[in-house]
């Protein structure tokens, strides 16, 4: 996961919330939270998943 700059969540790839999905690291400016919501799924601004 470090190699693709992704997280894997507790019990991955069987986690409850996500199941085999990845985390996005959050955002660091506005304009790229704004795009990373249109791009991934995302609970939040914070917190986005994308497929493995």
């Amino acid at each position: 996961s470090d190699e693709d700059g992704v997280a894997t969540p507790a019990n991955w790839p069987e986690n409850e919330l996500i199941k085999d999905r990845v985390i996005i690291p959050p955002a660091t400016d506005c304009e790229t939270a704004k795009k990373r919501v249109e791009e991934y799924e995302c609970f939040d601004w914070w917190f986005c998943h994308k497929e493995k």
